[in-house]
Formats: structure tokens, C-alpha cells, sequence
């Protein structure tokens, strides 16, 4: 079941409701710059499985309306709060990759975890994506302003230096060009905004105030958000679970899809 769920006045987020009579559900939050498409293995896994699966594509992504500003981690937030409280959800699992899940660490404590009971964490950009005094763990800052420059120069050859990086495992040319055709449905300027929220948003603060249980899957060999990350993570979510991921980079949800979906199943069950 397909929505529009107006999040603004004139902007509105597209929403895919997988088995909406499923017995648990998960909503997803993908990562810059795909959509919620990235997860459709996990969706063939998860939905014969009795669970309701809902993507959402982030504004400026996918089929979701592209607003010139509204990029900042609290509006993707609010957008968040706008379809939980649209679709009238509650009891869920909240998962998120990479970029989504430090919007939906941001969501948990800005909105107190409204109708969520459990948070999943895939591969995210947090607590910052970037390298910060007393914080050596993140990227630098001159590789986001280099992705930056590279979106304005040439989105599409950045696009792909970018997929080349994304997964550990091998993956075939057809799979690679599909990927890549994710990141092109985004706009352009959502594109460089989000990577300009990279360098200015940090959730060290956020992390203490989620109060539910919450899963952290991470891949060894992340090449975008590096491994300590998912453990300063753990470290700063008290009830949480880390498990690392030996034979994954930054796209663990296809490289290790299997044990993925089983891990995922298990803690979202």
C-alpha cells in the first residue's frame, strides 16, 4: 500500500506499507543518497515472515517531494513523527542505515521514542560521521567536502566512486548499476545538503536519552562509517547490542543480507 504523507504544507514524503495486517512492524529509514528500496531484501525476507514492513523515503529521495531546504537532522525527525503519527504506529521497530539511523537516534530523542518500542541500528552515521576534538573515530572533514565539490562537478562519477566503496562483498555489474540508479532519483541539492548536515550535526548528546531496547549491526569493514563508531554507539546506549558484522562493509544488509534479516528478525519478533 502506497502513501503521500504530507510532512509540511507543501512537502510530502512517499511511504511503501508492506503487509499492513503483519503481526510486528518495522519501519525503515534508509541512507544517503538511496531510498527505501535499498531494503528490498529484506522486505522478500521479512514480509513472508508475518512482519509489516514500511519504507519511507526520506524528502528530497526516492519518490518523496523535493523541497529546496528542511535537510537538518531535526526535520528529518519531525518527518519521521509526521508518518508514525499518520499511519497511527506504535510498538515498533524503528531501524535505520547509516545516514537514517542517526536521524532516527535524533527522532528517538527529540520525540521521546513516540511509538516506538525497539531501535535498530544499521551501519549508522553516529555518534558523528565526522572526525571532532576528542572524537578521532569519524571520516575527515576534507573527504565530505570533497563528496560536496564532487555532487556539484559530476554527481553521477561521484555516485559511483561511491558504490565502489559501499559493499565488501563482490557484487555484479547489473546489482551495481542498480544501486547507482537509487542515488540519481534523489535531487541534487538534497543530495549535497544532507553531506553538509554531516559536517554541522553530532549525537553525543542524543544517544544517553533512548530508552528502548536497540540492536547495533555494523560491518567490519565499513568504509564510510568506520567500526568505532558503532562502538561509541553501544557505548553510549545503555541498553544496547552490538553485533559486528566480520564479512560486511557499509552495505551489510546485502553483503550479509541472511544473517542480517535473522538477526534483525529475531530482535524486531
Amino acid at each position: 500500500m502506497e502513501h503521500w504523507i504530507r510532512v509540511e504544507p507543501n512537502v510530502k514524503v512517499y511511504v511503501n506499507d508492506l503487509n499492513p495486517l503483519g503481526n510486528k512492524t518495522l519501519l525503515f529509514i534508509h541512507g544517503w543518497p538511496a531510498n527505501h528500496q535499498m531494503f528490498e531484501y529484506q522486505y522478500n525476507q521479512l514480509v513472508p515472515m508475518g512482519y509489516r514492513c514500511i519504507g519511507m523515503d526520506m524528502r528530497g529521495f526516492g519518490r518523496s517531494d523535493k523541497p529546496l531546504g528542511g535537510y537538518d537532522y531535526n526535520r528529518l525527525a519531525d518527518d519521521i513523527r509526521c508518518v508514525i503519527g499518520a499511519l497511527g504506529l506504535h510498538n515498533i521497530t524503528l531501524g535505520g542505515h547509516s545516514t537514517g539511523g542517526a536521524v532516527a537516534i535524533r527522532y528517538m530523542a527529540r520525540h521521546k521514542g513516540h511509538g516506538v518500542s525497539k531501535l535498530a541500528l544499521f551501519a549508522s552515521a553516529a555518534p558523528s560521521l565526522i572526525q571532532r576534538p576528542g572524537f578521532p573515530y569519524g571520516t575527515t572533514r576534507e573527504a565530505i567536502e570533497q563528496i560536496i565539490q564532487s555532487t556539484y562537478k559530476d554527481r553521477p562519477k561521484m555516485l559511483h566512486d561511491f558504490g565502489d566503496i559501499f559493499f565488501y562483498q563482490p557484487v555484479s555489474q547489473p546489482f551495481s548499476d542498480w544501486f547507482f540508479l537509487l542515488g540519481l532519483e534523489a535531487a541534487s541539492w538534497s543530495t549535497i545538503a544532507v553531506s553538509n548536515a554531516w559536517m554541522a550535526e553530532e549525537l553525543f548528546n542524543d544517544l544517553p536519552r533512548i530508552q528502548v531496547p536497540t540492536l547495533i549491526l555494523h560491518g567490519v569493514h565499513d568504509q564510510v562509517c568506520f567500526f568505532p563508531l558503532a562502538e561509541a554507539q553501544h557505548q553510549g546506549i545503555k541498553n544496547s547490542v552490538l553485533i559486528p558484522f566480520e564479512d560486511s562493509g557499509h552495505g551489510l544488509f546485502y553483503d550479509e543480507r541472511d544473517r542480517f534479516n535473522r538477526e534483525l528478525a529475531r530482535f524486531a519478533g
